[in-house]
């Protein structure tokens, strides 16, 4: 979506198209990163953006073991807001639609199931096919569909897995609205819990090994809301609420990245080209800094109506090794911390 905006804003003739009938999905993250909000002050958008609802976090704190941990200080970043705004992705991507629209060139379509790409003789991406056999022709498609991207489905672009060793259970839990938000982590005799306030709900994430949601399914309902009260107890009197598997969700930990972004007509960025662990909430910004940096090199040339396929390896070179120094820094903390914690093991705080 920021790519569309980007290209748009630049007299690019643009198309997005998503999937689904709205934005709400509670697998898309909360959190955006001081770097994501100076794009949009650069942009003369962050008023508008920081009018939207929102949380402002300027440090992260864990609770290890019963003990307070220090995780991060935004207070004094040399940018106009040095903080994290905890915003539900969907108020984020509507901003950003509701920006774009006031740009002649710029077309959203909801619904819009994309099934493959279509090639010229050469083999070139020139374009997508839609559900039900509708084909757009396009001078660049831009792959920004996630993990399960087509461009991964079809396996036009190489793919490297790094692998990680957890997944999560996702779930809900009513609340009180408070006046500060109270998202953070507590980690406790081998259990890692994940709480998100969105104000009058928690987004909870329990965090388990990779491959054991079968067991911990079968070990029953109520051993699993026992386990998050004794490790998260602010959750124990809500944990009543959760009657069903149904109302918990397993998400499948992915840590990889495509080994080449491109090929002649296409381009992928985001968790397309590389999907992160949620260790930092960084997903949403590296995927808004891949669309700044394919915008940077592609959208003038473009507007003049000059190729591109020539530029593509320019915007993977520009974005390749932010992504490699992240994943590298998720890595070891998922297998330094989290992977020791859920092996048994006790984590000490610095």
């Amino acid at each position: 979506m920021v790519a569309g905006l980007l290209f748009a804003r630049a007299g690019v003739p643009t198309v997005v198209l998503e999937k689904h009938s709205d934005f709400l999905r509670d697998f898309r993250g909360d959190t955006v990163h001081p770097s994501t909000l100076e794009l949009f002050h650069e942009l003369g958008l962050v008023h508008g953006l920081l009018s939207r609802p929102h949380d402002k976090v300027s440090a992260l704190t864990a609770e290890v073991d019963g003990r307070a941990v220090n995780v991060a200080d935004f207070s004094r970043l040399p940018v106009s807001c040095p903080y994290i705004a905890m915003m539900p992705q969907w108020d984020f991507l509507d901003f950003v639609a509701q920006s774009a629209r006031i740009w002649p060139c710029f077309s959203l379509r909801m619904n819009a199931v994309v099934e493959d790409m279509s090639f010229d003789g050469a083999g070139r991406v020139d374009g997508v096919v839609m559900a039900g056999g509708e084909r757009i022709g396009a001078d660049l498609v831009i792959a920004a569909d996630g993990r399960s991207s087509l461009v991964r489905t079809r396996a036009l672009l190489p793919l490297e897995t790094i692998g990680a060793p957890m997944d999560i259970f996702w779930f809900r839990l009513p609340k009180e609205p408070t006046d500060d938000n109270n998202s953070g982590m507590v980690v406790r005799d081998g259990q890692i819990i994940v709480c998100i306030d969105r104000g009058d709900y928690w987004q909870a994430a329990y965090v388990l090994p990779k491959g054991a949601a079968d067991t911990e399914r079968a070990g029953g309902l109520d051993r699993f809301r026992a386990r998050v009260a004794v490790t998260a107890p602010v959750l124990a009197d809500l944990m009543t609420t959760i009657t069903s598997w149904d109302q918990v969700k397993l998400l499948d930990v992915a840590l990889d990245r495509l080994t080449s972004w491109h090929r002649p007509g296409l381009l992928a960025i985001g968790d397309a080209a590389h999907a992160m662990s949620p260790i930092g909430g960084v997903g949403i910004n590296l995927a808004v800094q891949d669309a700044v940096a394919a915008a940077n090199r592609l959208a003038g040339p473009m507007a003049q109506g000059r190729p591109v396929d020539a530029m593509l390896a320019g915007v993977e070179k520009r974005r390749m090794l932010p992504t490699r120094i992240i994943q590298r820094g998720q890595k070891l903390a998922q297998d330094n911390i989290i992977g020791s914690v859920l092996r048994g093991a006790s984590v000490r705080g610095g």
